[in-house]
């Protein structure tokens, strides 16, 4: 459904951010157990013949989120209204595109852009198979959230796949920000709606925290490669690690896919980038290290030898979470966009404000009640962030944009996506759907080993085994665990190439 809307803001002669802006908004109302109103974005922005171009739409801690407003916990409540700490940044990161995109011609009004999106929540969108198995796994926990049972149940029943699903208060939401401007949801009646739910539930966000808020536009990370420069975001997101990945297994030089020099350089390297990402990101505010110091040739030839190109590094360390979507857009002059957004956990905090009917996220509870600790809470500040959304340029003119969802697995699917296709040749939508791994957590699961699908050839898998890698081979031939990827690809002749991921809900749409 979200694909659809981008699709059809193209035929009306929109371009690639007010593509993605239309599929991001449909999105929220089709797949809100991802992503909302009431989480973060991130983007990155392709122009033909400029700099890539990024947009952190991360929003920060409320100015009373402190040590002292969670006094008594050892750490921040997970669901909730305590849960609901960080301003919603993606509605603000969808005006700050646009206003890029008001350079490339005439603007579509946004009741057209957010069309589809009021429709879906106006008739109801058909819940998703995952809807119900995570609303079914979770439903202890989120029923105690406020709002959340009147605008996820049906009849007070977790709904099935297939039901119809109304959210009218989100589509007067939607009809708001389309009349009035997406400002409104920080400045205007909407803040001032939004803000007064959240104080009254319990939250510690308040109206000047929707006025201080503005998303970024920032200057995305860069690594070369052989045959391509690859892009992905900064602070507070582990973009680095993402890039990294790629530019260690660049240098091993592995000659062919799908063996275990590939799926051991690969989870080698993801060792190393997560040492680093989890040593340095945090606030923008607060780094300590230029990131982009991290990719530089000579730290990244230093990084590559220190992998042994036969034996595992031990492992495990502390694993990152996060339930999210990534999609793409590429509109016919090649200008293309690569796009992140989520509320952190499935549901984010489960709190439905109930004026708006606006989903909020759960994103501060990744920081830390410990003042010592890299990623310790206070006003302002901005949480670490799994999401990262990668663009990719080819020597050869082509462009890529690709990502998924997945918390760890975002960096690890993007490495053997990338790899697969733009290194060891595989078609772009047998790259997506071959086996893939995991080395860590995601999806509410503790274990932090190496995750196999089941049709990972099981000699590849004893040689893993045998290398010192800690294996479990998942039942699932496809299994979310996996995430869920997608790829766009424009090349210099006009082609365009999309593929999605068979693990997913997903699609691919084009014209």
């Amino acid at each position: 459904m979200a694909a659809s809307a981008g699709r059809d803001v193209l035929k009306q002669g929109g371009n690639a951010i007010e593509a993605m802006v239309a599929a991001a908004a449909a999105i929220a109302v089709a797949y809100p157990h991802m992503n909302a109103l009431g989480g973060d974005g991130f983007w990155l922005i392709h122009e033909p013949g400029k700099a890539p171009v990024a947009i952190d739409a991360c929003g920060s801690a409320a100015q009373l989120a402190t040590r002292e407003f969670y006094a008594g916990h050892s750490t921040i409540p997970e669901r909730g209204p305590t849960s609901a700490l960080t301003m919603a940044g993606t509605v603000s990161g969808w005006q700050k595109a646009l206003d890029i995109g008001a350079q490339w011609g005439t603007p579509l009004p946004l009741s057209t852009i957010l069309g589809d999106a009021i429709r879906y929540g106006e008739q109801g969108i058909a819940v998703s198979r995952s809807q119900e198995a995570l609303t079914r796994q979770h439903i202890e926990r989120l029923s105690q959230s406020p709002g959340f049972n009147e605008s996820f149940l049906i009849d007070g029943d977790i709904p099935r796949e297939g039901q119809r699903l109304r959210q009218p208060r989100l589509a007067a939401t939607l009809r708001r920000l389309a009349s009035a401007g997406l400002d409104d949801f920080y400045r205007g009646e909407l803040a001032r709606s939004m803000a007064k739910d959240l104080e009254a539930l319990g939250s510690p966000l308040r109206l000047q925290d929707f006025h201080d808020y503005q998303a970024q536009v920032v200057a995305p990370l860069e690594v070369a490669l052989k045959d391509a420069t690859l892009y992905n975001l900064p602070a507070p997101t582990q973009g680095m690690a993402s890039l990294m990945i790629l530019a260690l297994y660049d240098r091993l030089n592995v000659e062919s896919g799908e063996g275990f020099a590939h799926l051991h350089g690969l989870i080698e390297s993801t060792k190393r980038a997560f040492l680093l990402r989890d040593r340095y990101i945090t606030d923008p505010g607060r780094m300590t290290m230029d990131l982009q110091t991290l990719l530089d040739s000579e730290r990244l030839d230093r990084e590559a030898a220190a992998i042994d190109p036969q034996k595992a590094m031990a492992w495990p360390h502390a694993p990152e979470p996060g339930d999210t979507i990534w999609m793409g857009t590429v509109d016919s002059e090649g200008r293309a966009v690569s796009f992140i957004q989520s509320l952190y956990w499935e549901f984010g905090s489960g709190m439905v404000l109930p004026e708006s009917g606006v989903l909020w996220q759960n994103r501060g509870i990744s920081f830390s009640l410990a003042p010592s600790n890299l990623r310790s809470l206070a006003p302002g500040r901005k949480p670490f962030h799994t999401l990262n959304p990668a663009l990719a340029r080819f020597k050869d003119g082509r462009t890529m944009v690709y990502g998924t969802m997945g918390g760890e697995g975002q960096p690890q699917t993007q490495a053997a996506i990338y790899s697969r296709y733009a290194m060891h040749g595989m078609p772009l939508q047998q790259a997506i759907a071959a086996p893939r791994w995991l080395l860590g957590r995601t999806w509410g699961e503790n274990s932090t080993n190496l995750k196999l699908e089941s049709r990972v050839y099981t000699p590849l898998v004893d040689e893993l085994r045998k290398a010192g890698h800690d294996v479990e081979v998942l039942p699932e031939t496809f299994t979310d665990t996996m995430g869920h990827a997608g790829a766009i690809v424009h090349h210099p002749d006009g082609l365009i190439e999309s593929a999605h991921d068979p693990r997913s809900d997903g699609g691919a749409a084009s014209l």
